[in-house]
């Protein structure tokens, strides 16, 4: 196999050295864990390559990369090769664009050919994921194994459910084996904990050959604390902008075109060697970019170039806090490219009608005219003032703009995950409030999106959890803290509940996803609904534009959706105008002659219209 040309970007470097650590044997079998390689319990022979790589030039061999003159450098290697990087004499680091780091964050880095993996998915033809039930998940808690492969035995169960296209939380390496993901630092590689890269094209593969699409979340406002060595190798970071995780990613000033390009193929990457169909954008507002042309929007020029080549629908979803339709505005009308976003506020105003929270960021919500409005309008700070941002906030969506472009949810990783106990809605509400939840979500005008485990009731909670050294960890541990303070949870938990350490391994565990409950009686009932409701969308809403109108009373609300009706009564009965045919009901419903269906307490009603009602 002929050697693979690695290439750097090291801008103001006078030399780039390639370190071939060869204190001792670093195949996969010398790290049965992924950890750092300054924790103690770390592997012995990642222990001694990082000590033969950083002592003297006796204890590992160390050849000059080749400058380009554009500001990068290359080297070419056999592929499976152990190596690190030293920028100006300095301490040798992992590549940046690192394939694969088999030893944690810390440790040498790997060479591997992306275009070995045999793929048998000639035949998918794609699909664009907007307007399809979309399900989340985060791999290490999916399945009790949490991986990758372990994840594809349970594919099937997906299918049946009815769900077009997977969403997996990030999948990057980051320190130790337990994560969310969206602290990694190794952008171009996979978590070896979950099998490393080659098992994400199983997955992939696997995924395509059951006729489901997968999305991918990557993050590209930030890198991780640990394991972070950008900065020795260039301007990856700017003082000129500031963001929640500290000084800004580079994107618009001085050697700024390395760093978009860094980004820009790495969205490119994922979706070309590992057949991805879409990709999830993590809070694109951290991305402060005062260019003439926004970093998104060439990503989103790139891609489009790249679907023409593949002949394949790609989509670039954007998690974006602004409120603003410019985000999925084409990049030749001036906006970011996007094709679709997530809309937070539906979900804010549905979860906030359901529950009576108004505390926090839930403040201006609760109200059934805010819940119309979220569903007509799609924003509820158009433009109004955020009490939450004590300020004005978005901009209205106009009319004619496709609503499958907004991606929804009644749960996901942010909203349960941040909760102070990381509790689910079924915690708290009755199975009736959760099914209408379901249904309005799910029968809407959007796009809808389950999180794992969502769809049988599970109660199991969703935690924030990682795998720092004690140092970081402790801050981390101290920051939830303060953020459960602030954030007004002691209202419904109790100013003296006792919040996970997102440190303590058995956060991890209570996050797992409880298979086992698929099996219990209670969880039939809602497994049936969601199943029934996924079905309704496939017959009765595939087209797009259908009409939408909201009609709400007294702890009821109604969604008139193309030919569908959903009217929920998520505490007390109620009495809604309604005529049709009643289609499916959770709880107590009946369509009566004069045109109504009465509810029971939590109760949802779902009914085919007359064609003139």
């Amino acid at each position: 196999m002929p050697d693979l040309t690695v290439t750097v970007w090291a801008p103001l470097a006078e030399s780039v050295e390639v370190v071939l650590p060869r204190a001792t044997d670093l195949s996969a079998e010398a790290a049965p864990r992924v950890a750092d390689l300054s924790d103690e319990h770390a592997p012995s022979g990642a222990q001694s390559a990082l000590r033969s790589a950083t002592r003297s030039p006796e204890d590992a061999l160390r050849s000059a990369a080749r400058a380009q003159g554009d500001g990068t450098w290359t080297f070419d290697l056999p592929v499976g090769t152990d190596y690190l990087l030293s920028v100006d004499g300095g301490e040798p680091r992992p590549d940046p664009r690192s394939p694969r780091q088999p030893y944690g964050v810390h440790g040498p880095s790997r060479t591997w050919d992306a275009s070995a993996f045999a793929w048998t998915d000639d035949d998918w033809a794609g699909r664009n994921v907007l307007g399809g039930v979309m399900y989340e998940l985060h791999v290490g808690t999916f399945t009790p194994e949490g991986t990758l492969d372990s994840a594809i035995e349970r594919l099937d169960h997906l299918v049946d459910l009815g769900v077009d296209t997977v969403e997996l939380m990030p999948v990057v390496p980051f320190p130790g084996d337990r994560g969310w993901g969206y602290d990694g630092v190794s952008w171009y590689a996979v978590h070896e904990a979950y099998g490393g890269p080659e098992a994400l094209q199983r997955f992939v593969d696997a995924a395509h050959a059951r006729g489901l699409a997968v999305c991918l979340d990557v993050v590209h406002n930030h890198f991780g604390p640990a394991g972070n060595y950008v900065a020795e190798f260039g301007p990856y970071y700017t003082p000129k902008h500031h963001t929640p995780w500290g000084a800004a990613i580079n994107l618009d000033d001085d050697h700024a075109d390395g760093v978009r390009a860094f980004i820009v193929d790495n969205a490119i990457r994922w979706l070309r060697d590992f057949h991805l169909d879409a990709l999830r954008l993590d809070a694109v507002h951290a991305l402060v970019d005062d260019s003439p042309r926004h970093v998104l929007a060439e990503m989103a020029d790139a891609v489009d170039e790249l679907e023409r080549e593949l002949g394949r629908p790609l989509t670039l979803i954007a998690e974006s806090d602004l409120n603003d339709v410019a985000m999925i505005t084409p990049t030749d009308e001036g906006g970011r490219g996007m094709d679709g976003q997530w809309a937070d506020d539906v979900h804010h105003a549905l979860h906030s009608w359901l529950t009576g929270e108004t505390f926090g960021y839930y403040v201006d919500f609760g109200a059934g005219e805010t819940l119309a409005k979220a569903f007509e309008k799609v924003f509820v700070h158009d433009g109004w003032y955020s009490t939450f941002r004590d300020k004005a906030w978005g901009a209205p969506v106009p009319d004619d703009v496709e609503r499958r472009r907004f991606v929804v949810s009644t749960q996901n990783h942010d909203q349960v995950g941040n909760r102070g106990l990381g509790d689910r809605p079924d915690e708290r509400l009755d199975a009736g409030a959760v099914a209408g939840g379901a249904a309005l979500m799910l029968l809407g005008p959007f796009t809808p999106m389950l999180f794992q485990g969502q769809e049988w009731g599970t109660r199991r909670p969703f935690r924030f959890f990682c795998d720092h050294d004690d140092e970081l960890g402790s801050l981390i541990t101290a920051g939830r803290l303060r953020e459960f303070a602030e954030h007004g949870w002691a209202e419904i938990y109790g100013p003296d509940a006792p919040i996970p350490d997102p440190q303590d391994p058995e956060t991890f565990e209570a996050s797992k996803v409880a298979w086992d409950e698929l099996d219990q009686p209670e969880h039939e009932g809602m497994l049936a609904w969601h199943r029934a409701l996924v079905d309704l969308r496939r017959q009765h809403l595939a087209e797009p534009d259908l009409p939408v109108a909201t009609s709400h009373g007294d702890d009821w609300f109604a969604l008139d959706h193309g030919p569908l009706r959903v009217v929920v009564a998520p505490r007390s009965g109620a009495t809604v105008p309604a005529t049709g045919e009643l289609l499916c009901e959770f709880g107590e419903a009946t369509l009566q002659a004069e045109g109504v269906v009465q509810l029971g307490p939590a109760s949802v009603a779902v009914v085919r219209r007359d064609s003139d009602a």
